[in-house]
């Protein structure tokens, strides 16, 4: 999975931008609403929901933020109607991306959609031409400071978790969508501070975008600056050495 592996490098210091930005309360907010809608207000027999308020707990939201949300989805208090939709699409090098968006209003969020893709040297694509290369996969992290690496991988896979990788300040840990919460519950049982914990697309197959890098970044980084959108994932991958050259910038 190393290619999700230097993608998520890279949405984690996004996700940093964003809470700069005020933006990342905007999407875990949808999420909240969304999640209860769609399975009730109890995060305890929510999955979604409980994941949702996590996300919100991780970025500091005040906890009043949270319960208002919910009751906006569980229709306690009245609200915007946001649908989600999911537009798939090509940039550079032939990379897969898949936008996932929630929008309560389909034609304007589809005509920003497809001008980004247009204008920074992409292209919108038909319904499963791409998500066919992403499988959903349970996702967090654990900081790697003073955890010995094997122990702390032989730990996790017997917690439940699907696989382990070392990325050198953190551990990514890696579930089933089904186990997803127990791992999370097992791990946090032992002790260990769970990170970035979310229900994840990971590609199957990843495309070289070294020769393209700042390209297909800020075409993705424009797709994610979108009002309506709330995650990105696109199949490339960057070597070492242009990683390190991006850091840089």
């Amino acid at each position: 999975m190393s290619g999700h592996n230097k993608w998520s490098t890279i949405k984690h210091k996004k996700a940093a931008t964003d809470a700069k930005k005020g933006k990342i309360y905007t999407r875990i907010v949808k999420e909240i609403i969304l999640s209860a809608k769609s399975g009730g207000g109890d995060p305890e027999t929510n999955p979604r929901l409980r994941t949702a308020v996590l996300s919100a707990r991780a970025a500091n939201m005040p906890r009043d933020n949270i319960e208002r949300a919910i009751k906006r989805g569980t229709g306690e208090i009245e609200g915007v109607s946001y649908e989600e939709i999911t537009y798939e699409g090509y940039g550079h090098n032939g990379v897969g991306i898949v936008v996932e968006v929630m929008t309560d209003n389909k034609n304007r969020t589809v005509a920003e959609v497809r001008h980004a893709f247009s204008k920074y040297g992409g292209n919108l694509a038909e319904s499963g031409a791409v998500s066919w290369n992403f499988e959903y996969k349970g996702y967090f992290t654990v900081p790697a400071n003073g955890l010995d690496e094997e122990e702390f991988m032989m730990q996790a896979l017997e917690a439940g978790a699907d696989d382990v990788e070392n990325a050198d300040e953190y551990y990514e840990v890696y579930t089933s969508p089904t186990d997803f919460h127990s791992v999370l519950s097992n791990m946090e049982a032992q002790g260990f501070p769970v990170e970035n914990a979310e229900l994840t697309r990971v590609p199957k197959n990843t495309v070289n975008a070294d020769d393209v890098a700042e390209k297909l970044l800020r075409l993705i980084d424009v797709l994610e600056d979108l009002d309506d959108v709330q995650k990105v994932y696109a199949n490339f991958e960057l070597s070492d050495e242009v990683m390190a050259e991006l850091a840089r910038d």
